[in-house]
């Protein structure tokens, strides 16, 4: 696969060089085409990092109410419910974003976000408006759907790993449940939640038809999270099938831009957990 790739995209690698990297704009049917990542780069790691400050949180919540707060009867019911979203085409997704969730955002939640946030002196053009069906924001909250069951899933099975006389014990000293849950269940399973919390990246990183639904496929850089914007993977399914020559080299590069960002997303992952693994054994 990069053998594929560095071969499909070395014209435009030769072509255009570094500066690839660091141009915004993408005019690929100009006399002298111009092609830069920038914008969706930017957009790829935007939109991942928005799903991931929703989804962490949300599915480790869901996973700890699975294990410790949760009625036993209705555990394996609304573990069920949840891990079925992962069996949902991306499509679908895409779809529900454009005709359903992008109108109720625009509606409600980005006009109530700008009003509150759009007017702070620092953060304030992150929010800027108006508010858009098809934008950065949106995409990302339909990745945090879709990347919510892998983060729950796996972290309900490391934490049901957790021995139960640990929690015995803490209990037996006074420790009310979230102090188990701090100091017992999480430092025990750190290592298998930031595993999972890193496969759900992985599959943030490289999402395709329902980002492209959804997030403008524009290549513009604005600053705000409610204006269009593009990805990687949505960049190259929506104009891989009318390139040709430099184009679709083009596209084979930010694909091979794909690889290597998701390639070092998982090292550095695996890393992490290897620095932590030999911690713990210390």
């Amino acid at each position: 696969i990069i053998v594929s790739l560095v071969i499909g995209a070395w014209p435009a690698l030769t072509t255009f060089g570094l500066d690839f990297l660091t141009t915004q704009r993408w005019a690929p049917q100009l006399d002298t085409p111009v092609m830069g990542a920038l914008g969706p780069i930017y957009g790829t790691l935007v939109t991942s990092l928005i799903a991931m400050l929703i989804a962490v949180p949300v599915g480790i919540g869901i996973a700890i109410f699975l294990t410790e707060l949760c009625p036993i009867p209705l555990r394996k019911p609304f573990a069920l419910a949840i891990e079925l979203l992962a069996g949902i085409p991306s499509i679908i997704y895409g779809m529900w974003g454009f005709f359903v969730l992008g109108p109720f955002l625009v509606e409600t939640v980005q006009p109530a976000m700008i009003a509150t946030f759009g007017s702070l002196p620092i953060v304030g053009s992150i929010f800027a408006g108006p508010a858009s069906q098809l934008s950065l924001f949106n995409a990302a909250l339909i990745l945090a759907i879709m990347i919510l069951p892998f983060i729950t899933a796996i972290s309900r099975d490391v934490f049901a790993t957790v021995p139960p006389v640990l929690k015995e014990a803490a209990y037996g000293v006074g420790c009310t449940t979230w102090e188990v849950v701090r100091n017992v269940v999480i430092p025990y399973t750190r290592v298998g939640v930031i595993g999972g919390v890193m496969l759900a990246l992985g599959r943030a990183l490289g999402e395709t038809m329902a980002v492209t639904f959804i997030i403008g496929n524009s290549f513009k850089i604005t600053g705000s999270i409610f204006s269009p914007g593009t990805t990687i993977s949505a960049a190259i399914a929506s104009e891989f099938a009318e390139s040709s020559d430099l184009h679709q080299s083009g596209l084979i590069l930010l694909g091979l831009l794909l690889f290597v960002l998701t390639f070092a997303v998982l090292a550095a992952a695996r890393l992490m957990l290897r620095r932590l693994e030999l911690k713990q054994g210390r």
